[in-house]
């Protein structure tokens, strides 16, 4: 099994920033089954790292993330599962964002090159993103025939207000450029481009300075309030992904994303 994920501990200041590298050396980063098993394994073995008190996410040097990998032998074997396993698979995506965002460490996502789709929900997952001014995010679910899920809407919500995340979800074709990102309250600094991990370190070193105890409660307090109701408003996103999969509306999408050509949806 290849190893995506890197972890680096003891940076910072007294130790207390790590990084995560997620890098498959592919220039797109794509997000396998494989890539979020591990990826939701490296969020989950801070739990009791009492040392970290700020982690920074990083893809690679062209890329964060291109989203969830539609060639991936595992991922296409969906089209084939019955609806129990489907669900079961589907599961994937949201345990992995629940993971980062349950996190008691600060989170800061630091973002070259794209964040598309599975990108974009895992970055909204973090506390912070950190964007080269030269990159972009892109939310191309619909456009495929999916709605976008992983719990990521109420999170976008949260970062964005209502109409301009129904205009990045619905408008799938469009870029999201850093300046009109950091306008839209998306991201939260903006860095010249190739240094987005070097501008999000220096931004973790002030939070690493902070006393650790009070900043995790504080950071669980402020979550725990924005987030009540997201439960509740994203529980149903795992059955209507699995009901979008079933659409031809679906299969065209993919086709055509794999075809390199523009789709033809006709609402079934």
């Amino acid at each position: 099994m290849t190893n995506f994920v890197t972890i680096e501990k003891g940076l910072g200041p007294d130790g207390r920033i790590a990084v995560v590298r997620f890098d498959r050396a592919d220039g797109i980063n794509a997000l396998s089954p494989e890539a979020l098993r591990q990826l939701t394994v490296a969020a989950r073995s801070f739990d009791d790292d009492a040392d970290t008190s700020v982690v920074v996410l990083t893809g690679s040097t062209k890329a964060f993330s291109a989203g969830f990998d539609l060639k991936d032998a595992e991922g296409r074997s969906r089209r084939n599962m019955d609806i129990g396993s489907l669900r079961r698979h589907l599961k994937l995506g949201p345990k992995l964002t629940r993971a980062w965002q349950e996190m008691e460490q600060v989170t800061v996502a630091a973002i070259e090159g794209f964040c598309i789709g599975g990108g974009v929900a895992l970055a909204v997952a973090l506390d912070f993103r950190v964007m080269a001014n030269d990159a972009h995010l892109r939310v191309p679910e619909i456009g495929l025939g999916m709605n976008m899920s992983w719990q990521s809407v109420p999170r976008m919500l949260h970062l964005i207000g209502p109409a301009r995340t129904k205009q990045a979800v619905i408008l799938a074709d469009e870029r999201i450029g850093a300046e009109e990102a950091y306008d839209w309250g998306f991201v939260e600094k903006l860095a010249e481009p190739g240094r987005a991990f070097e501008t999000a370190m220096a931004f973790a070193e002030k939070f690493a300075r902070q006393p650790p105890l009070s900043a995790a409660m504080t950071k669980l307090t402020v979550n725990r309030l924005t987030c009540a109701l997201d439960d509740l408003a994203s529980h149903m996103d795992v059955d209507q992904f699995a009901l979008a999969s079933m659409t031809e509306d679906h299969k065209e999408g993919v086709a055509a994303f794999l075809e390199r050509r523009k789709p033809r949806f006709k609402g079934k």
